[in-house]
């Protein structure tokens, strides 16, 4: 079964690393560094590393501690390594796709691991099809890489720059070379991409913080959008290849879901942030049912969250609110990330393979149920079905961020408008379609002030402006079905 019938939140996106230090070992250390990038991504895994004259890769479909074995790491031996854990976005979880893209070029080899997605990617890989560039992959990833192969220029530095002015979305990338590692962001700053200097003198990449506090980094800072950063023992080479676009377009759903609590991106600390977004939740909902004539603290007896995003959110609210926090679920983590798929009575059973419910925390409980999103409406229902079995006298769903209206084009695999809920459909509709006896969504304003910032954020799948123009048609498999939509 796959994570997608047991999960509705938005799908993960990638994870990315680069470790420059000679004399150690940069695979093992790339290893760890994507062992703590995990829950980005489950599809895929892979590592290349070179020492200066040749490069090699391994990448397979699984789990990093699977597709890496004692034996397999014992083999990878460089100076400088790459690495990546992979959800698919553009292009189908197919081992072909995984990452990262290693060729031969007339500057020595060539690799390249991607988060994000360009949303002009089929119209730069037919250029180079119509050009004699052949393809193995489906991912807009190898049409980067290739487009890297092509360009010209004295230096990597030069090569990247030309072709970031023809990338168009979402990308933070680690390149690795004969000689090197680079660091890239888009000039958007949708993905999140940090640097930080190793214990040993030389720096580490990789999309989130806690990846480099693994690895022992000091001095960890963001890599801002439209930089190239040149990875090297004792100081980095920054170029400002694109003037950053302002205000910025950071994918809100790091803090909402994605990131590890660890995380802090652009100052701000995820575990902090979520609770915040539990605090403004509360304060709405406080508000809401005062105007129907509820007492929130006369009308509930427990806050539960659905594991494990929304356990700072369900805090902060029952802090404001004054109603008892405790846990309502139990997650088995490991069930949606299975390749075994469960028997046809098992399928049944639903999310029940991913929840158990302590029975004794809701039972004669009227449950405020804090919940990060609901993305297409197929895992809400079953689970407050879960409560109510257990003995739930009532379940109340209160969500951490607006209604997803819109797909995104950036990186972020929501589906597309007809698999979203909350398309065409008011809340109390979707109210009644998952069974709540009442549901709250977070206002905008509610959450950019739990975020402590105006602007900045890319909010396309609440208000449909998207900061870049997009082809609705698009699909993730685009490329292998020949077609758009």
């Amino acid at each position: 079964m796959s994570s997608n019938q047991l999960s509705d939140s938005p799908k993960e996106e990638c994870g990315v690393i680069g470790v420059f230090a000679p004399n150690e070992d940069v695979a093992r250390m790339t290893f760890f560094g994507l062992f703590a990038l995990q829950h980005r991504g489950q599809e895929a895994a892979g590592i290349a590393v070179a020492d200066g004259a040749g490069m090699s890769v391994h990448k397979a479909a699984g789990l990093v501690s699977s597709v890496f074995t004692q034996s397999v790491m014992e083999k990878m031996c460089g100076h400088y390594a790459i690495g990546h854990t992979r959800y698919s976005t553009t292009g189908s979880s197919s081992e072909r796709n995984a990452q990262p893209f290693m060729i031969e070029t007339i500057n020595g080899p060539l690799a390249l691991a991607h988060n994000g997605n360009l949303i002009n990617s089929a119209e730069l890989r037919n250029e180079l099809m119509q050009q004699g560039v052949g393809f193995s992959s489906s991912s807009d990833t190898e049409v980067m890489t290739m487009m890297l192969a092509r360009n010209g220029g004295a230096t990597w530095e030069e090569r990247i720059k030309h072709a970031m002015q023809k990338w168009i979305g979402a990308y933070s990338l680690v390149i690795l070379t004969r000689n090197g590692v680079y660091a890239v962001r888009d000039p958007w700053g949708f993905r999140p991409l940090c640097i930080g200097l190793l214990p040993s003198g030389g720096h580490a990449v990789a999309s989130e913080t806690g990846a480099l506090q693994t690895l022992g980094c000091e001095a960890i800072r963001d890599i801002k959008p439209g930089e190239i950063v040149a990875l090297s023992n004792n100081a980095l080479t920054v170029t400002q290849a694109l003037p950053p676009v302002t205000p910025s377009a950071m994918c809100v759903f790091e803090h909402i879901y994605f990131a590890r609590p660890d995380q802090t991106w652009d100052g701000i600390n995820v575990h902090h942030a979520r609770q915040r977004l539990g605090e403004e939740l509360a304060h709405e909902m406080i508000k809401g049912w005062k105007e129907e004539g509820r007492q929130m603290k006369e009308s509930a007896d427990v806050v539960i969250p659905v594991p494990d995003s929304s356990i700072p959110a369900a805090i902060g609210f029952s802090r404001i609110s004054g109603i008892p926090y405790n846990d309502g679920f139990i997650k088995n983590r490991y069930v949606g990330r299975t390749f075994i798929e469960p028997t046809d009575s098992l399928r049944k059973r639903g999310v029940a393979l991913k929840f158990n419910v302590i029975h004794q925390n809701v039972l004669d409980k009227r449950v405020i149920m804090i919940d990060d999103s609901i993305v297409r409406g197929n895992t809400m229902g079953p689970m407050i079905k879960l409560l109510r079995n257990a003995g739930a006298k009532e379940v109340n769903v209160a969500i951490t961020c607006p209604p997803i209206a819109h797909p995104c084009f950036m990186g972020v695999d929501m589906g597309r408008y007809e698999d979203l809920i909350a398309h065409n459909r008011s809340i109390e509709k979707i109210r009644e379609h998952v069974g709540a006896d009442s549901l709250y969504y977070l206002s905008a304003e509610g959450m950019m002030k739990a975020l402590q910032r105006t602007d900045g954020f890319c909010q396309a799948c609440f208000t449909g402006r998207y900061p870049i123009s997009v082809d609705f048609s698009n699909v993730k498999t685009g490329f292998e079905r020949g077609i758009k939509s």
